[in-house]
């Protein structure tokens, strides 16, 4: 059996999210079909995360197993013939045998864009969310150095996303290497996070909390005692998916 790992790019858009579901089309589901018709046979595969409905990524990575025996040059080929232009397979290439996108994965980053101008071009609409005014920057900084390192993030994780009964070793502690609030151009601000995983709307409910603070709503100390609640309902609302983009996964 070969262990083969795709680089997958995509519009996330019209997807509901990465994980296969019976009742909407996603990533993963597009794919695996696509996958069955070059292997002539049903195909599992093991995504690095879950992307939710509207979310993008630039560096999704998946992993897979089978008896196929064609070139990694040419599967690429194959499925991005096959697959919906929203999707791309950036690279295919063999893996050793106990590679797993998932379990194997160091580290991640996330990007998210907002477009702070009066009028945000079309072009913009699905990849950047629309704030017409820019947060304060310093007050955000502020806050993002509160998050880096190591800290239990239970106040940022989407409510019933996870058996907390269930044991787990981890449980809603994760590192934050680097957090930044960034602005790219006049019109467009950037929010980059890596951290060694994020617990499932992670990111967006960071970013909904740190807008109220740069718009004045929430105080620095707000935000810190936020972070050491460890309760969802004291944050703030869950960010809009579409400004949120999966950057890369690190081995």
């Amino acid at each position: 059996m070969r262990n083969i790992k795709l680089t997958i790019a995509y519009d996330g858009t019209d997807y509901g999210g990465w994980q296969r579901q019976k009742n909407a089309i996603t990533i993963q589901g597009e794919i695996e079909r696509r996958l069955q018709i070059i292997t002539n046979k049903p195909v599992s595969l093991n995504g690095a995360g879950r992307t939710d409905a509207g979310v993008h990524a630039k560096g999704m990575i998946a992993n897979f197993h089978t008896e196929a025996t064609i070139p990694c040059p040419a599967l690429t080929r194959g499925l991005n013939g096959l697959l919906p232009r929203s999707i791309r397979i950036m690279d295919a290439c063999e893996e050793v045998d106990g590679f797993h996108a998932r379990f194997s994965a160091k580290a991640k980053t996330y990007t998210y864009a907002l477009f702070t101008g009066q009028i945000q071009p079309p072009m913009q609409r699905l990849y950047s969310v629309h704030l017409p005014h820019l947060p304060q920057q310093t007050n955000i900084n502020l806050c993002l150095e509160k998050i880096t390192g190591t800290h239990d993030f239970a106040s940022f994780e989407a409510s019933g996303s996870r058996d907390l009964n269930a044991p787990s070793v981890r449980g809603s502690v994760r590192t934050v290497y680097e957090a930044t609030f960034t602005q790219i151009t006049p019109e467009i601000s950037q929010f980059q996070f890596t951290a060694d995983g994020f617990l499932r709307h992670m990111v967006r409910n960071l970013i909904g909390t740190l807008l109220e603070t740069g718009k004045g709503r929430r105080s620095i100390l707000e935000f810190e005692q936020t972070l050491q609640a460890k309760s969802r309902s004291t944050a703030g609302p869950t960010a809009p998916a579409h400004g949120l983009v999966l950057e890369k996964i690190f081995y």
